[in-house]
């Protein structure tokens, strides 16, 4: 399932620039499909490069959306797509924060990337999200440490459309070969866990906008 996506791409995504580069990727799209948990490939700015079918139905439900389709590009659609919390448990502060910890890194290196600035500029016109970002970031950062931001080893809520899975969680896995790197790309696979949550928590779960809400400034 390689470059495959769910709506329109604000910047297109390059195609590999060569023809070994080209197959690697199509044989690698093989051993993604054999991962019987949600498995992606992105690039930095988050455009999915690869996505198996595991991923694919984890997000089935969700809605159309122009530009922040998971399989189109996963940074958009836990920011900007108002149905991320129907599958991403705890969103704000599970998904949200760290994603934005992550797109605040990539800035930094990447700061000319257009892709990137062209998410930086919907951020900004949000101006809850613009003030998480700008001020809440750093201090939610300073009080939970480095570590907890990092994607490999992070467990994360998930509410799966699959009754079996259901309200569970999954362990981040970030497990990238040296060509992929090489190719700018990382691979996360979310490994589902055999726990369920409280459902008292996520019963009440809907669609809504997917915007932050409550993030601590320094000043709180």
């Amino acid at each position: 399932m390689a470059y495959q996506a769910g709506g329109q791409r604000s910047v297109p995504r390059p195609a590999p620039e060569s023809p070994e580069a080209q197959a690697y990727l199509r044989d690698y799209a093989t051993l993604l499909e054999a991962v019987p948990f949600p498995s992606v490939v992105v690039d930095h700015r988050w455009d999915v490069v690869l996505a198996n079918t595991a991923f694919a139905s984890l997000f089935h439900g969700v809605g159309p959306h122009p530009t922040a389709m998971p399989v189109d590009n996963f940074l958009r659609f836990v920011l900007f797509h108002p149905d991320a919390s129907t599958v991403l448990g705890e969103h704000e502060s599970s998904w949200c924060l760290p994603m934005l910890a992550h797109f605040a890194a990539a800035v930094e290196r990447h700061g000319h990337d257009h892709g990137l600035q062209a998410i930086r500029r919907e951020i900004a016109q949000d101006p809850i999200m613009e003030a998480a970002y700008r001020q809440g970031l750093p201090h939610w950062i300073r009080a939970v440490g480095e570590r907890a931001v990092a994607h490999d080893g992070a467990v994360r809520p998930l509410l799966h459309p699959d009754p079996r899975w259901g309200a569970t969680e999954c362990r981040v896995v970030e497990e990238t070969p040296r060509t992929l790197q090489e190719m700018g790309c990382t691979r996360l696979t979310l490994v589902l866990r055999e726990v369920r949550r409280d459902r008292s928590r996520t019963r009440g779960a809907r669609r809504t906008a997917a915007h932050l809400r409550v993030v601590p400034t320094p000043e709180d």
